[in-house]
């Protein structure tokens, strides 16, 4: 089969997948092209490759990657609808006048459904599990109500007050099985909501990691790491924390205006792929997979010219997604930083 055949069967069957989408979507047909706007040279076709991220992907067709969900085109025809994988070909097409992306399983040069460009291996994530590896192995933020149901360390055998790697502990308040393993916490300073000042949690400072040896209560625990002395009163959070990694990037359902109120690794200035806390959860409508825009207040300057002084305007520094949701604190990742970020900064509903 010659190649311009090929390309006419290609876009013979995006026409049909579009047709399909038309009849399907028509709840959808209030879609906004002022809203959504396709990056500059967005292409007609992508093949997903191995370790991309769905926010990638987003970026790759929109200029703005949370309006994803108002073009994803979900194809009732192919297994997993609802995820993208390693070989997938994503084309865009038109419906109504309005851009939508939908999958199409192989290449432009193998059209079947069955086809793979390359192996199908585990589904892309939304964003990379390397970039909340810092958030998985650490406390970070301890909420204030979970802090009296961690299980903690009440003595060290031999009598020491403290511990360290290779040392044997014992805890109460869990019913670990032998084998599991906890990272160990220190409960640190009170983080106190910017805007009342209200107690929302506290900082947990990471001691080291380590693996019960024995249940019961007390259990005992053998420390295999440490970054500083564990002593009693210190905590244990699992060292495996449940996030979920597939969710389309959104913006959020209900108005949000919170704060940002701590950092991963306590630096004072935050750039991509770094964890912030934010004053905002499920309370406040926030939920995973949210985008928020990071603005930064204005200035108060002297007018040289006039006299006195002026407030200058709030500027949009960053981009945040939301990929964890507590009562009142949401954690996110920042995507994009055009300038450093700082604690206090505001994070907003893009626009």
């Amino acid at each position: 089969m010659s190649l311009s055949k090929i390309r006419l069967n290609y876009r013979l069957r995006m026409t049909a997948i579009a047709l399909v989408a038309s009849l399907t979507l028509g709840s959808i047909s209030a879609f906004s092209q002022d809203s959504a706007r396709l990056a500059d040279n967005a292409p007609d076709e992508y093949v997903v490759q191995v370790g991309d991220t769905l926010w990638d992907i987003a970026a790759t067709f929109l200029k703005d990657p949370w309006y994803w969900p108002e073009i994803w085109y979900v194809n009732p025809q192919i297994e997993n609808p609802h995820l993208i994988y390693p070989g997938d070909v994503l084309g865009l097409v038109y419906v109504e006048g309005a851009p939508r992306i939908t999958t199409v399983r192989g290449s432009s040069y193998r059209l079947s459904p069955e086809a793979r460009v390359t192996p199908l291996t585990e589904a892309i994530t939304s964003i990379s599990y390397d970039s909340v590896s810092a958030f998985l192995s650490r406390g970070v933020v301890i909420a204030r109500d979970e802090v009296k149901s961690l299980p903690y360390l009440v003595a060290t055998k031999g009598d020491h007050l403290i511990a360290a790697a290779g040392n044997l502990v014992y805890v109460r308040g869990t019913s670990a099985q032998p084998g599991e393993r906890f990272n160990v916490v220190h409960i640190g300073d009170e983080l106190r909501d910017p805007e009342d000042n209200d107690l929302i949690g506290y900082q947990g400072i990471e001691i080291g990691e380590g693996t019960i040896r024995a249940g019961g209560d007390p259990a005992s625990m053998a420390l295999i790491s440490s970054k500083q002395e564990a002593s009693q009163g210190d905590r244990l959070i699992p060292a495996s924390v449940e996030i979920p990694l597939n969710f389309f990037p959104k913006a959020p359902s209900s108005n949000i205006n919170g704060q940002i109120m701590a950092v991963v690794g306590g630096v004072t200035q935050i750039g991509q792929y770094q964890v912030v806390v934010m004053n905002r959860g499920s309370n406040h409508g926030l939920s995973v997979g949210d985008v928020l825009t990071v603005w930064q207040k204005g200035e108060k300057v002297r007018d040289r010219v006039e006299g006195g002084s002026v407030l200058l305007p709030d500027e949009p520094a960053g981009t945040v997604m939301v990929f964890k949701v507590y009562d009142r604190i949401g954690y996110g990742l920042v995507m994009e930083a055009t300038q450093a970020l700082h604690t206090l900064d505001y994070v907003r509903n893009p626009t």
